[in-house]
Order: C-alpha cells, then structure tokens, then sequence
C-alpha cells in the first residue's frame, strides 16, 4: 500500500516566449497555501534559444529554492500560427526538461481543464481566474501580469485533482472489491 505524504510542494508554470508565469503551493491535507509567483521576462532577449535557456535556468533555480514534489504545466493551445505553437511546445518542453532532470514528475493540464477547476467554467478569462486565486489563497496584491496566477491556476488545479481523489475515498478495482469492503451498505 502506497502511504501519501500529508505535505506535498507543487510548483506550476504557464510556458511563454516571452513571459513564462509560475506559481508555487504547498499543500497540507486538502488545505492549500501560496508559497510564491511570479513571472519570467523575455521580451528583451531576440534569440528564440537564448529565451528557452532562460526559461531552463530559471525553472532549475526554482526547483533548488522550493524543491517542488511535482510540477503541473499548462499545455499549449490550439492556435492559427504554427510558428506560435511550435515556439510555446519547445518552452514547454525546456520547462519539462528542467523539472525531469532533477527527478521530479510533470503532469501537463489544458488550459480549459485548469480555468474549470478554479473557476467552474471552461472559459473563463484570466481575471476572472487571477480573483478567484486571491479569494482562495487570501492575497491581495494583484501581479503585474497575469501569467503569474495563470501559472499559480495551473499548480491549484493540480492540487484540487488529488484533493478530490483524497477526499472521493478508497478506489476498488472491481464491483467484487467494492463488496467485500462494503457489505453492510449492500443488500
């Protein structure tokens, strides 16, 4: 039987070219605290390469300052330019890359899954998700720019998927199971 650890660090990130959001939790339980966020600015850098070495270096440091126990990424999404996705799939990639170096597990979310669970709509906007942030995680202060909570959703969401699963009880692997466990719930 696998024993969960009660205190997990989840560190999430909004990949960008230009900007790269990221968002640091720890969770206790099924309680939920904001540890940091901020963003990563690239605008100043013209070199695509020198932007993704950016991008690994930065992910390296965050993992050695917070030592994240997983790390949750926001998948890009479906776009008219081709140029634009495949930039974003290669950030996205180097942030993976970094966190796999150092043995940590990435699980990747859709940006419409991420605004569902913090939100409870699909298509919410992103300062719909940056207050609902505030109001979950009690901060005040409004980042500059709203990758910062985008990569702070995607670690919440992240959390909420195992909360949900904690708190959903035992999983069985058949009806059989299920029984055994339960008999004086079945007639």
């Amino acid at each position: 039987m696998l024993i969960e650890k009660k205190e997990r660090i989840i560190m999430g990130i909004d990949p960008g070219t230009a900007i790269m959001g990221y968002g640091v939790i720890l969770e206790k339980g099924n309680k939920i605290e904001l540890l940091s966020m901020g963003v990563v600015k690239m605008g100043h850098l013209d070199d695509h390469f020198l932007k993704l070495q950016r991008i690994f270096a930065k992910t390296i440091a965050l993992i050695e300052e917070f030592k994240p126990d997983t790390l949750a990424i926001e998948a890009p999404f479906y776009g008219k330019n081709v140029q634009v996705m495949l930039k974003l799939g290669r950030a996205q990639g180097i942030a993976m890359a970094a966190a796999l170096s150092r043995d940590i597990s990435v699980t990747e979310y859709a940006p419409r899954k991420i605004k569902q669970s913090i939100t409870g709509k699909g298509t919410a906007s992103k300062e719909q998700v940056a207050s609902m942030l505030q109001r979950l995680l009690n901060f005040k202060e409004t980042p500059e720019f709203l990758d910062a909570t985008d990569g702070l959703a995607v670690a919440v969401c992240h959390s909420f998927q195992r909360v949900g699963a904690v708190a959903a009880g035992k999983s069985y692997s058949g009806w059989e199971a299920f029984v055994s466990d339960n008999k004086k719930r079945v007639k």
